[in-house]
């Protein structure tokens, strides 16, 4: 479950069709207490988009499924990171960045240190969907949560409440640096479901 609330921060663009559907893709900008802000990938059927008259300062509240997608075309991210909208509308309400998953963590975790010393655990997790199909949703966890994250093991069903992130680094490809664009969910608290 997700719920986002943010301005728009690309127009609507045809992304593909299925099931004889329309769906576009548009960018939902949301700025955290800090006052960096998150641009997150969000996609729609046309139905949805129809009928709204979207400018850049109007408040949007989306509420869907974080999803993933294995891009297999060699052009840009391997793993593709989107929100899949059940539900747009405008708000008269400010940024706001939710996210709740029940999964699986499908790698063993990654535990490691910034330069600052603060612990961080990288975690891949497994959610399941209709019709046999999974996300693979990268976390984030920090602090004492990155050091009980640490401890589990592959198999471990669990309930993550967070929010999305988008984070810019630079990717060395043919000697070039080349900035692209990761997401994943900044863990707030766990939940065990065993």
């Amino acid at each position: 479950m997700v719920e986002l609330i943010g301005t728009l921060g690309s127009v609507p663009r045809y992304s593909h069709t299925g099931r004889d559907r329309e769906y576009y893709v548009f960018q939902l900008d949301i700025q955290r207490l800090s006052g960096t802000v998150d641009s997150i990938n969000i996609t729609a059927d046309i139905n949805m988009l129809s009928g709204l008259e979207i400018t850049d300062d109007e408040y949007i509240r989306v509420r869907g499924e974080l999803r993933s997608f294995n891009n297999k075309s060699g052009k840009g991210s391997k793993l593709v990171i989107s929100v899949f909208a059940r539900e747009i509308s405008f708000t008269g309400e400010e940024d706001k960045n939710s996210v709740i998953l029940i999964g699986t963590l499908c790698k063993p975790p990654n535990l490691r240190r910034t330069p600052m010393g603060r612990e961080i655990c990288d975690l891949m997790l497994a959610v399941n969907r209709k019709y046999g199909r999974s996300d693979y949703l990268p976390c984030i966890a920090w602090g004492r949560n990155a050091e009980l994250a640490s401890t589990w093991s592959v198999g471990k069903e669990i309930k993550i409440t967070g929010r999305i992130q988008s984070r810019k680094y630079i990717k060395i490809e043919n000697g070039e640096g080349i900035e692209k664009v990761a997401f994943e969910v900044s863990v707030i608290s766990f939940e065990d479901t065993d």
